[in-house]
C-alpha cells in the first residue's frame, strides 16, 4: 500500500506514520461544534490552528451528517464552504477536503482549491461525483453508511439494532465494491481512501467490532480513514454526555485504529492526537529495535 495519497495537480499527502484530518464544520447543527465556524474568518483561523497542531488535511463541510440532520441545498452548502476554502487556500499549504455527497458542491470546492472529496455516501447519492473526481484528478474518500442521516439514529439509541450478518465482512464487501466502481469510472487506486463509517448505521457494539478488526478493511489495499472523534458510541462507553468532553475517549479509539493500520484519523483536536500518536510511534519503534526489553525481569 502506498504511503502517500495522490491529490490534484500532483499534490500528495504523506500517510507515514499517520495523517490527521481536522474537522471544520461550517454548519449550525453539527453534533459537536455546530455554529462555531459559521463565520468564515473564524473558520479560517480555526483551520490554521489545526494545521499548526498537526493536521495535514482540513475537512470542510457545509451540511451536517449527524443522525436526524436536515438536508442542505447545494447552493447553501457552497455559500458556507467556498469563502473558507478560498481563504485557506490563499494562506495555507495543507490539503483541503470537501465533505459533501453532491457533485455540484464538490466541483465548486475543487475549483476554489480543494484537493479531496469526502463522500459519506461513497458515490451512491450522486454518482456523477465519481466522474467529476476522475476528471479533476483529486482524491476521494468512500464511506460506508447504512442509510441517509434523516433515517438514522445515534449509535446508543437504536430501538432495533441495524442488521448485519457480520458487520466487518459486510462493510468490507461494500467498500471493496465501491472502490472497484470508482476505478471503473477512471479514479486511480492511489487516490482512493476507504472509511468504515463509525456511527453511521451501527450500534455501539458494531462500532467496536469495526475498530478491533480494522485490519480486515486495511487488507483491502487502500488507505483507511477512521472518524470516531466525539461520537455518541464513545459517550455510551465512557459515560461522558457532552460531545466536546469526549477527547480522552476519542484518543483511545484513534490509537487502537492506528495500531490496526488506519492511516488517516479524522479528529476535532489534532494536538492531543499528534502527541499521543507520537508516543505510540516511539513505543512501536522501541519494541521493534529492542524486543527483549519489553518483557520485565522483575519478580512479583
Amino acid at each position: 500500500m502506498s504511503k502517500e495519497l495522490s491529490l490534484v495537480n500532483g499534490r500528495t499527502v504523506s500517510l507515514d506514520p499517520w495523517c490527521l484530518m481536522g474537522i471544520l464544520n461550517t454548519t449550525p447543527d453539527s453534533f459537536s461544534d455546530g455554529g462555531r465556524h459559521l463565520d468564515p474568518a473564524f473558520a479560517i483561523a480555526a483551520g490554521l490552528e489545526m494545521v499548526a497542531d498537526g493536521a495535514t488535511i482540513l475537512d470542510v463541510g457545509g451540511e451536517s451528517t449527524r443522525p436526524g440532520a436536515k438536508r442542505v441545498s447545494a447552493q447553501d452548502q457552497i455559500k458556507r464552504v467556498l469563502p473558507v476554502i478560498e481563504g485557506l487556500r490563499e494562506v495555507c499549504e495543507a490539503a483541503i477536503s470537501i465533505d459533501t455527497t453532491l457533485a455540484f458542491v464538490a466541483e465548486a470546492a475543487i475549483d476554489a482549491g480543494a484537493d479531496l472529496v469526502n463522500d459519506v455516501s461513497a458515490g451512491r447519492e450522486d454518482p456523477t461525483i465519481l466522474d467529476l473526481v476522475a476528471e479533476k484528478g483529486c482524491g476521494i474518500v468512500l464511506m460506508h453508511r447504512l442509510c441517509p442521516p434523516g433515517e438514522d439514529s445515534w449509535s446508543d439509541r437504536y430501538t432495533s439494532a441495524p442488521q448485519y450478518e457480520d458487520v466487518v465482512a459486510n462493510v468490507s464487501e461494500f467498500l471493496a465494491e465501491r472502490a472497484a466502481v470508482a476505478q471503473d469510472r477512471g479514479i486511480g487506486s492511489q487516490k482512493i481512501v476507504l472509511d468504515p463509517g463509525l456511527g453511521f448505521g451501527k450500534t455501539v457494539e458494531q462500532n467496536l467490532e469495526l475498530v478491533v478488526r480494522i485490519e480486515e478493511i486495511v487488507n483491502l489495499g487502500y488507505p483507511v480513514l477512521l472518524g470516531a472523534s466525539r461520537k455518541s458510541f464513545l459517550g455510551a462507553l465512557s459515560g461522558v454526555e457532552e460531545p466536546v468532553e469526549r477527547g480522552a475517549a476519542s484518543l483511545a479509539i484513534a490509537l487502537r485504529a492506528w495500531q490496526g493500520g488506519a492511516s488517516i484519523l479524522r479528529v476535532h483536536e489534532p494536538k492531543p492526537h499528534r502527541e499521543a500518536l507520537g508516543v505510540a510511534q516511539a513505543l512501536r519503534c522501541h519494541e521493534q529495535n529492542h524486543p527483549a526489553t519489553i518483557s520485565s525481569s522483575r519478580s512479583v
